[in-house]
């Protein structure tokens, strides 16, 4: 029986999926219309009991794009040097705090902020509300990313500005009652060349029936 999809094409989306941060095109405007196409197919991702309850705040305005990135750029100044004097041996990561101190420096540069939001407020009671409350928008946020890869743009999955997060729902507007998960900034990609990084063997962090 064949596969329903063309699996090249299918893992090649997958497994090139990156965080992109230094390859962000800062001068290339993103039309609205490929942002509204691209949640469109996020609304096709599942949700627990069907609620669906995300919403995207897609943030294009210079003014506010440049409040929200001195946030989140007093935050990253803050955590980023102890991350990366913690992960000091490892140059995979090192390379990951690269990229994100150089966002920090352009945040307010790329075209689009995408802040996705649940309309739900999660007050920390249990590991159980926690799943329901991210169950209910991340899928759709990687589906959102997927789909803008596959039209030659990037985003990279953020969230030092939750630290600030009440400045920046008064930034733009955010009622109480709406939890932020993250800020992804939004652009076109230079170049769409990107690989599969190195990843453990799934036999070393898979286990059958007992966790042991």
């Amino acid at each position: 029986m064949s596969a329903p999809f063309d699996l090249a094409e299918t893992d090649r989306l997958l497994s090139t999926t990156r965080a992109v941060r230094k390859r962000l095109d800062l001068e290339r405007p993103v039309e609205r219309s490929v942002i509204l196409d691209c949640i469109r197919l996020a609304q096709q991702a599942p949700t627990p009991s069907n609620t669906q309850g995300w919403r995207f705040l897609v943030v294009d305005d210079p003014k506010k794009r440049a409040g929200i990135a001195q946030a989140y750029r007093e935050i990253g100044e803050k955590f980023l040097p102890a991350g990366r004097q913690m992960y000091a041996d490892d140059a995979q990561t090192q390379r990951v705090y690269d990229s994100a101190e150089y966002l920090l420096e352009v945040l307010d540069r790329v075209p689009v902020h995408v802040i996705p939001c649940v309309e739900q407020r999660f007050d920390g009671s249990s590991a159980a509300a926690a799943a329901n409350l991210f169950g209910a928008i991340l899928p759709a946020v990687w589906s959102f990313q997927l789909a803008l890869r596959s039209r030659g743009l990037g985003s990279a999955w953020t969230t030092l500005h939750l630290f600030r997060a009440a400045e920046v729902a008064k930034i733009c507007n955010i009622p109480e009652g709406v939890t932020q998960v993250a800020l992804l900034p939004v652009a076109y990609t230079v170049g769409t060349d990107f690989k599969a990084v190195h990843r453990p063997p799934p036999e070393s962090i898979t286990f059958w029936n007992r966790f042991d």
